[in-house]
This record gives C-alpha cells, structure tokens and sequence, in this order.
C-alpha cells in the first residue's frame, strides 16, 4: 500500500449530546447490539479518511470554543433523546447555550456544520432550531410521502432529485430517503435536495444548505441515508462526499493561510550573502550579450562582478554540503570564464556536476548557479542564481519507486531568483544551460508550485467568467494553492514518464529537429491523456488523490494553455485547443447559453478515444515518411481545429517532399487560429484582469 498524502481538513462527529450514529462500528455495536448496522456511520467515514480527512469523534466534551478549535468540519449526526433511539450516550441532545453561541462563532469564522436528523423532528429533544436559526434554516415536524417516486408499495421510502444548479448534486441524480423529514430555507439559505411536486408536502427540502460567515451548513433529514446499511445504495456515497466537500471548502482555503505561518523553509533566502549574490548576478545579467558574452568595454565591470559572485558561492557553500562538488565547479566554470574573455560562457563542468535527482529528499534546499537561456525558449542566455526546493513527499518517492519510475524527475518550488526567472518559465533543464557541446541530461527539474498558482489562478478566474459550476470536491482542490502544487507533482511524474513510453515515430524532446509545432502539441497531449488514464486507474485502484491529477489536467489544457503565450507556433496553445475541440464534439464539454459545462462522468471515455486516435497516428507514423507523417498530423488536429483559412499545408502544395526544410517554411505562425469560444475566454479574462 503506498503512503497516503497528507490529511488537509479535520472532520469531527460529535458524539457527546446523545447521537444515534456512531463513526465507529465498534462503538455502534455496543450501544446498539441488537442491530448496530443502524447505529454506523462507519462506511462513510472510511470514505473521507481514504481521502483529505482526519476523522475524529467526540466522545467526551461539549462544543467549547477550545473543542472546536481542532476541527473543520463538525457533524451533529442524530442528536436524540434516548427514550427513541439507542444513542451514544446518555447526555441530553440539546446543547447548551453557550455551545449554540460557540459554534455559531466557528462557522462564522470558516467552519463547516452538518446537522442530520429525522422525520416527526419536534419529538427527539434536541433544539438544532435555535442553532439554525441564524443561517435561515428550520427543521420541520413533517414526515414526507410520496407515492409518485418510491421504492415499491413504500411511500415513506421516496426518492429525491438535486436542487437545478445545486453543487450538492455532482453524479448524484437520485437519492431514496428513508422516511424524511423537511426543512425550509430564508434569507439566502438554499434548497440543495428536493422530494417531488406530487410529494407530500409537494417539493418538500430534505436537504438545506446556507453559507454563514465565512462557513458554510448542510441539513439533511433522514439519517439513514449514509448509514452503513444504506451509503451503497443509489447515489448516497456520492451525495455524502459533495456534503461533506462543500463544507470543507474554507478549511481547504485555510490549508494555505496555515503554510504562510510557518517558519522559511528556507531560511537561507532571507540571508546577506544568498541577497548578494542575487543583486550581482542581476547586475552581471544586464553586462550581457544576448548570446552570454561581455563586450570588452565592460570587461573590467564583469570582472569585479565574477570576482564578487563567486565569493558569495563560496560563503554559501557551507550550507549546501550536498552540492560541494558543483559549486565548486562552478567558481572554477565563471573564473574560466574570465580567462577565455568573457566570450559565450561554458558551464559543462558544473552541469555534470549539478544533479538534484541524486538528492529527492522533501524540503532539500538548492542553489543553482548557471547562464541559462531563460524564460521560455528565448533565444538570449543569461547568468541566472535560482533557490529551489525539492519537493518530495514519501507517497510521491513511493508512486516513482513502484509504478511510474523516472530516475530524472524532480519535483521543485522555486523559492527566490534572479530576474530571467520573473516570468511564466516552471521548468530548470539541462537543456536551457549555455555550454560549448552537447549538454549532460542528468535531471529534469519541474517548478510544480509556479504550475500550481498558474492553473489555480487561471481555473478560478475563468470558471466566473464561464459560469463553469465547480463541483464540490474540485472547488475544494482549487481553493488550495498547496493541493494543486501535491497535484501537479504527480501529473509531472506521470506526464514525465510517458514521453518514453508507446509508439515513438520522432523524438519529442528535440524541437529544435525543427518539425512542425503541431507535432509538438500531440505529443504533449499525447502524454497528458495518457496521464488522466493513468490517474483515473489509480484512483479506482484506491488513491483517490489522483483524481485530482484528472481534473487539473483538463481544467488546465481547456482553459489556460490555449489563452497563454503568443500565437507564433504555439505547440501548448495548441494542445489545449485540440483537447477542448474533442470533447466538445463527444459532448464531454458542452458551451451552451453562455455556459460551460463539463460532463465529468464521460470524460474518461472521450479521453480514451482520443487516446486510441492518437496512437493510430503515431503507429502509422513509424511506417511512413516525415512529411508524410507531418501532413497525417496536420490532417489529425485539421478533425478538431480548423486550420488558417489561408493554410497551405495539404497533400500537393509542392511537388515532393525532397526538401523538409520548404514544407516547413509553409507554416503560418498562427498556423490554428483560437475558436470563438477561446477567444471570448481571453477577452474576458482581459477584461476581468483589468
């Protein structure tokens, strides 16, 4: 079983005001021996601890400020007089006063309260009414009917549909409760479930929910629902975790307010010689040619510039003892450098020697020192001095120990750097260092907490601008920079790995081969789909996590690749148009009334479709030529993005195919214009930034 990754949010039941649900089985026998099915709730907390949550109970104390302090998420789960029910305890069901004023106080603050109770209300004691109170939530003395919509001869089992546009009703369309109560919603508070216009009382709720504060309440009327006899059954488990999720949202944005507080992981970038170093590496850079070098007018300032620089290494080297041979090699690459002029610099010695793969430890500090052609496949080098972090958890080191190996991966946060690294570059390549040959490729380091903040960013902004309804668990994702940054850690794994993997007709990694930037685009796809695959099975094989990876990849591909960058052979953009244009066609993506919508449930079959179109052209490719294999690619993304309407790349355009060099230069730069669709996503973006 490999590690989990960490727990983010604490769910708490309270089992002190004399509940008739137990999270825990053993516990549930005991008060409930008889029938102890009907007394746990312990299916269903085994469902949140196979994800984000801690789960604890309360056995023992009232609901003081002090209680509450250690939770996210408290549920209230049948609180009733003993007289009904076979209960937790024998304490009486209704809180005290003070307990009502506490936990109103810690929703306001970003709590997360769920209350389950049952039919015919008034007679089980408790006083939930005057917690609820405040948020617009009533608790009514009903019991529900419905013979229209029941389990067979049983109106009192009666099934209920999601409120439309209620979040709560994410591939949950049905739901039987089992003799429900009702509740009304004011001032605010929503209906989220309803019983059916032929009900009794017709469209009763039985299911409430309202946001209070900065915190959020669900209501549910029925308790056996997410029972351990029932949770199995139509789509209660679903249900379960869309409640619980919404709730937990604040506690998810609380995840990043909590890191915030800690201490520098890094302490060595708030310190004299790492400000230094930054400063004259700034000063160096803007000495430079675009291809590194020093005219001799500013030899003299280059110098005392070097001379500076590589006494900083030196005195930070003290804290780097994992890097004492590459920083050392690099004193002696800059003071080469020197030697030979300050011509175009050659840093292959401290390249061989720089390999952070060597050291995949969480929290493992580096100091990179290199001229780099930075950001983002720009054609000018410049000196760069780069802090990162390894970013390493032990279920991570343990997924690319057993199922996805890539003994060069590193998954990084870039904790300070000098000025090439102010832009949209994640990446630290071997690739990207200036040096005379051929470079090493011991490493290839990803700056998964830039990814994070960019999908995060770009996800929230144009699901508003969209109307994109984010389903509770993905809201729950997206409001926590450091979830997405764990996710996009293992999408980089996995993405990683698998441009080795299936059939290879060309090299992805060498664009300079100069192929057409399509190719390009359907390779990075290629890998991306192929990774929602590989996510998907491992989340059904039982790390839910990964579905996280599914979701990223494609809020990520649809809604922030095809708007970022220019339109000059833009291969990521691309991809991204690509995959919007799939699943738009099967329906998996659906732009209606100004409205997206993504139908999550048929995503993985349209992924896996375009997965089999895509290796049909990758196959045929080994068998014909280059051209050949360019013009079947250009045909294949032409299926799902209409080319330039002044597009001349077809079969014909010129006599043969002798000369690569002339197919390429027909290329137009924006050789696949945005869709309408992306360009009124980038406008109101642009709009919404401004």
């Amino acid at each position: 079983m490999n590690p989990a990754p960490q727990k983010f949010v604490r769910f708490l039941a309270d089992e002190f005001h004399s509940e008739s649900w137990s999270l825990c089985a053993q516990r549930a026998a005991e008060f409930a021996h008889e029938d102890p099915q009907s007394s746990s709730y312990s299916y269903a907390a085994d469902l949140l601890a196979s994800r984000d949550f801690e789960v604890l109970r309360n056995r023992d104390t009232p609901l003081t400020e002090k209680l509450l302090a250690g939770a996210d998420v408290l549920a209230l789960l049948h609180p009733c007089d003993p007289r009904w029910e076979r209960t937790t305890s024998n304490d009486p069901p209704a809180l005290a006063p003070e307990e009502i004023s506490d936990v109103l106080a810690w929703v306001r603050a970003g709590g997360g309260l769920l209350v389950v109770t049952e039919y015919e209300h008034d007679k089980y004691g408790d006083n939930l009414n005057e917690l609820l109170a405040p948020a617009g939530l009533h608790i009514e003395n009903t019991r529900v009917f419905d013979r229209s919509a029941c389990a067979p001869g049983n109106p009192e089992w009666l099934f209920a549909k999601p409120a439309p546009g209620s979040p709560l009703g994410h591939l949950a369309a049905s739901a039987c409760f089992f003799r429900a109560g009702s509740c009304t919603v004011r001032n605010g508070a929503r209906a989220a479930w309803r019983a059916s216009s032929q009900a009794h009382p017709a469209d009763a709720c039985v299911i409430g929910c309202a946001e209070f504060g900065s915190g959020r309440i669900v209501v549910v009327t029925d308790s056996l629902l997410f029972g351990d006899e029932h949770i199995g059954e139509h789509d209660h488990r679903q249900l379960w975790l869309n409640i619980v999720h919404w709730l937990a949202v604040p506690a998810y944005r609380r995840v990043d307010e909590a890191a915030l507080r800690v201490e520098n992981p890094v302490p060595i970038a708030s310190s004299d010689e790492w400000v230094r170093l930054r400063g004259i590496i700034n000063t160096l850079r803007a000495l430079q040619e675009p291809d590194a070098s020093v005219g001799f007018a500013n030899h003299d300032n280059a110098a005392k510039l070097v001379a500076a620089a590589t006494g900083e290494i030196r005195t930070l080297a003290r804290h780097f003892p994992h890097e004492a041979e590459y920083l050392a090699l690099a004193v002696e690459d800059f003071s080469a450098w020197q030697r030979d002029g300050f011509d175009r610099p050659d840093f292959a010695a401290s390249l061989a020697a720089f390999r952070p793969e060597r050291n995949r430890r969480d929290g493992l500090a580096h100091l990179a020192v290199f001229p780099m052609y930075t950001p983002n496949a720009s054609s000018s080098a410049r000196f760069e001095a780069l802090l990162v972090r390894t970013a390493w958890p032990d279920w991570l080191a343990a997924l690319e120990r057993g199922r996805y190996p890539n003994a060069k991966f590193v998954p990084l946060s870039l904790v300070d750097f000098t000025d090439g690294y102010a832009s949209e570059c994640a990446v630290l390549f071997p690739e990207t260092v200036s040096v005379a040959g051929r470079p090493t490729n011991h490493f290839g380091g990803i700056f998964c907490d830039r990814e994070a903040r960019r999908l995060q960013s770009t996800a929230l902004r144009a699901s508003q601008a969209v109307g994109l309804q984010l389903f509770p668990e993905l809201e729950c994702m997206l409001a926590s920079s450091t979830v997405v940054e764990q996710t996009c850690a293992l999408w980089d794994l996995i993405h990683d790995q698998s441009h080795a993997l299936g059939e290879l007709p060309f090299d992805p990694f060498m664009i300079r081969q100069r192929a057409p930037f399509w190719m390009y685009a359907i390779e990075e796809l290629r890998v991306d789909v192929r990774a929602f695959g590989e996510a998907d099975r491992l989340a059904r094989e039982g790390f839910p996590f990964a579905r996280h990876v599914c979701w990223a990849i494609v809020m990520d591909r649809i809604l922030r690749f095809p708007i970022t960058g220019t339109r000059v052979r833009n291969y990521d953009a691309l991809g991204g148009q690509i995959l919007f244009g799939v699943l738009h066609q099967s329906d998996a993506v659906v732009w209606r009334d100004n409205h997206l919508e993504i139908r999550w449930d048929l995503l993985p079959d349209a992924m896996s479709a375009l997965d089999a179109e895509i290796h049909t052209l990758y196959k045929a490719g080994a068998e014909c030529s280059r051209v050949a294999l360019w013009l079947a690619a250009h045909e294949f993304v032409s299926r799902h993005v209409r080319p330039n309407v002044g597009s001349r790349w077809k079969p014909g355009a010129l006599p043969d195919e002798s000369d690569p060099k002339a197919w390429l230069a027909l290329t137009l730069d924006d050789e696949f214009p945005l869709g309408n669709f992306h360009l009124m996503l980038q406008r109101k973006l642009a709009e919404t930034k401004a």
